[in-house]
């Protein structure tokens, strides 16, 4: 689902584009955004918020897993020197990416994160 990308200031002062890209910056613009009129109002700005913040909790998550699994014997070499770096690189190019899709006015759905970002965004 693309978007033609938004050029007029919100409410806010900040454009839809530049609000979407700025709330993949940390978690915390996200929350901001979430709370804060007018953006809070906003569905392109509220969908990116929510995608950040479960892709987020995605990537913690399977930090966690792969810290985990860095314990078992062998296995966990594997796990610490190639698959951990591999995830880490593949989680930054994914960032990046939709860094730039917010930024071109795309709303761009991760698999299975983007239709739970639509439908909070759409609540």
């Amino acid at each position: 689902m693309a978007a033609a990308p938004a050029t007029a200031p919100s409410a806010g002062g900040l454009t839809d584009n530049v609000a979407g890209l700025l709330a993949y910056v940390t978690i915390i613009p996200s929350i901001i955004f979430l709370v804060m009129e007018p953006y809070n109002r906003n569905r392109f700005v509220r969908f990116h918020s929510f995608q950040n913040i479960f892709f987020c909790v995605a990537c913690i998550a399977i930090g966690i897993i792969v810290g985990i699994l860095t314990n078992i014997p062998f296995l966990g070499l594997v796990f610490a020197f190639f698959l951990g770096p591999v995830i880490g690189l593949g989680c930054l190019i994914l960032w990046v990416v939709l860094l730039l899709k917010a930024y071109q006015g795309q709303m761009w759905k991760l698999p299975f994160i983007g239709d739970l970002a639509e439908k909070q965004a759409n609540g």
